[in-house]
């Protein structure tokens, strides 16, 4: 009898839609390159709710715009558009195959033209958010919808407009702004961070700018925009303008207006009064940035405690005057979830660890930045503290550059914050592989023979050093015990609190633990969605460490092993293989590495978008002139010195 074979039938396209939903975003996109059948599964409407597309204007973008017509709705970020032709092609695909369907467009690093966008906008009706910032080719001539006929069609096009994003341009004036968001119904947020204002409020200044300026954008007509839109307008963003407290005061206080979020980041001229006045009068604030505003004290920080109950970010970074004090009562906010005090030069922690200890209701913190809290010392007892009353709800914590924490706080982490996604260590050079294994370090002090030794002359009361002073030897001249095979077998025996407890991981940088070795990373850096790992600056780490992350982590979307001297071609051959969803790698100053790993990326890493081999000694610059044609994402390549050129490249 000749052999019976049977096909595999083919799950129904429902069945493998439902299996799908089950995967992470990243997860079904490999998924979907499986096979067509998978591919269409994914393209399901659940899974296309907020899909933007990001790519540069070129002849292949074409293909791709009409693509997207299949799809109910979609956003958009497209870069390097111009006056040229080819520019002037994309917007039209756009506006032929998009037009009912686009939700979003953003426009970076272009310089499109006046009649190209207006052909482009009355027919993007169903646009939600417009992103228009360092768009200054088009605010320039100050004639951007001078034309009536121009500002009804796009007026049409703009109705239900709700974000609108006009960051960065120099030339936005009364007169353009009036135009622009006149042509708006209904806005939520506006974003005008860096824009040049004037702002007559100023007694120091009077009052440069009348009404309807061609030449800047005033305070008069921000407000005016304000109180004509105060039933909607609910975001806020004058971060990097010279905003006064005259002057948020009296954005403040527009009848009607109750913004939920403001941004004020590098307004350097605000005080501690104006952010009482501003908490008095926007007590329903949500998200509020008052970063980089240097002349703010604690005393804004009670002013917040105080006022604005519902708040759930706040970002204090920067503020170099800040302390501790307040921080407790901050804590008192029940709806918190955000805390940024990175760079706040004398908080320590203790506070928030107070006020965190007190009854409800407390903050449930879900994201904590102290990074480079460098002058009062951010100790293992303040990280301790916090993530033991953190432990269910903290999911990102930056302790980058608070160089006084040890093993211990890496331990009280790998306790009790099992739930974390993001955990930056960088340069905190204390940390050792013990801290990573979880285990404690048999030190010379905890060896009794060492105790009875005679340690030589020593000081009293009355007399001095009988000898030569030998001074106390600084914690950075010593080295760890290495960590041997013995004690990597206790490792995998025992169920202790290592850095493998936190299974959920998608971010975390080693950068500059200099203490790190082999033995630690090659056993605890196994986290399946891990996507960004930073190892640079770790000497002693060798291309071992390569190529188990590589195996363990393959999800890793972005590597950087810079300044990792023991990093050669034989760890990328090895790596290279287990990491088909790289986009960014780091490879400057790793002496090792030669041509032999550009082909391995090459053969190996399509989706590569950003490479940096400065300083690689061995690389040569012809090597590198041919990997634009030979991976098609890549947009950037970073080779300073690379065969005795400095450049860099933008693909």
């Amino acid at each position: 009898m000749g052999e019976i074979t049977m096909e595999t039938p083919e799950l129904p396209l429902e069945i493998v839609t439902y299996i799908l939903s089950f995967l992470k975003a990243s997860d079904r996109k490999e998924a979907s390159l499986v096979c067509w059948s998978w591919y269409d599964a994914s393209q399901d409407l659940q899974f296309q709710r907020n899909d933007t597309f990001k790519f540069p204007a070129s002849i292949s973008s074409l293909d791709l715009i009409r693509g997207l017509s299949r799809r109910s709705r979609c956003s958009l970020v497209i870069s390097h558009l111009d006056g040229s032709s080819m520019s002037r092609a994309v917007l039209q695909e756009i506006g032929l195959h998009l037009g009912p369907r686009l939700e979003s467009l953003a426009l970076p690093g272009s310089s499109v033209t006046e009649s190209s966008l207006l052909a482009l906008l009355p027919h993007l009706t169903a646009l939600r958010r417009l992103d228009l910032r360092g768009l200054d080719s088009l605010f320039m001539s100050g004639a951007f919808l001078s034309k009536e006929e121009h500002r009804q069609q796009v007026g049409v096009a703009l109705a239900g407009l709700e974000e609108l994003d006009l960051s960065d341009l120099r030339y936005l004036s009364d007169l353009t702004f009036n135009r622009l968001t006149g042509c708006t119904l209904r806005l939520r947020r506006l974003s005008l961070a860096g824009c040049h204002i004037a702002f007559e409020f100023d007694p120091y200044r009077g009052c440069p700018v009348g009404p309807d300026s061609s030449a800047l954008l005033s305070l008069r007509n921000l407000r005016r925009l304000l109180q004509e839109q105060a039933s909607t307008v609910r975001g806020l963003d004058l971060s990097r303008t010279s905003i006064t407290p005259e002057s948020l005061r009296s954005v403040a206080q527009v009848g009607g207006l109750s913004l939920e979020e403001l941004r004020l980041r590098g307004c350097k001229e605000l005080t501690d009064y104006s952010v009482e006045v501003l908490c008095k009068h926007q007590p329903g604030l949500r998200i509020l940035d008052l970063s980089a505003c240097t002349e703010l004290t604690s005393r804004a920080v009670l002013a917040v405690a105080l006022s604005l109950k519902g708040l759930r970010f706040l970002s204090l970074s920067r503020d170099w005057r800040m302390t501790d004090k307040g921080l407790a009562d901050l804590m008192m906010l029940p709806e918190l979830r955000n805390l940024d005090l990175s760079e706040c030069l004398h908080v320590s922690g203790a506070e928030i660890v107070k006020g965190l200890s007190a009854l409800e209701p407390r903050a449930r913190l879900e994201t904590l930045s102290f990074k480079s809290c460098t002058y009062i010392r951010v100790s293992d007892l303040a990280v301790f503290s916090l993530a033991r009353l953190l432990g269910s709800s903290l999911r990102e914590l930056d302790l980058t550059s608070c160089v006084y924490l040890t093993d211990l706080s890496v331990r009280a982490i790998a306790t009790y914050l099992p739930g974390l996604v993001v955990l930056r260590l960088g340069w905190c050079k204390e940390i050792t592989d013990w801290g990573l294994l979880g285990m404690v370090e048999l030190t010379k002090e905890c060896e009794p023979s060492k105790e009875m030794e005679d340690k030589g002359p020593s000081f009293t009361r009355t007399f001095g050093n009988m000898g030569f002073f030998r001074p106390p030897s600084m914690p950075f001249q010593e080295k760890p015990r290495l960590v041997t095979d013995e004690d990597l077998g206790v490792f995998k025996e025992q169920d202790g609190s290592s850095l493998l407890a936190l299974r959920s991981l998608q971010e975390l940088d080693l950068s500059a633990c200099s203490k790190l070795t082999d033995s630690s990373i090659t056993q605890v850096l196994r986290y399946p969605d891990l996507q960004r790992l930073s190892l640079s600056m770790l000497p002693e780490i060798s291309d071992d460490s390569l190529a188990s992350v590589a195996y363990h982590c393959r999800s890793l979307t972005s590597l950087a092993l810079s300044h990792c001297p023991q990093i050669s071609d034989q760890g990328i051959a090895r790596a290279a293989p287990y990491l088909a969803r790289l986009q960014h790698l780091y490879l400057s100053c790793c002496d090792a590495v030669t041509d032999r790993s550009l082909s391995m990326l090459v053969q190996h890493c399509k989706r590569l978008r950003t490479l940096d081999i400065s300083m690689c000694k061995d690389i040569s610059i012809t090597t590198v002139d041919l990997l634009q044609s030979q991976l098609p994402f890549l947009e950037n390549v970073h080779c300073r010195f690379v065969g005795g050129a400095d450049l860099t490249l933008t693909l």
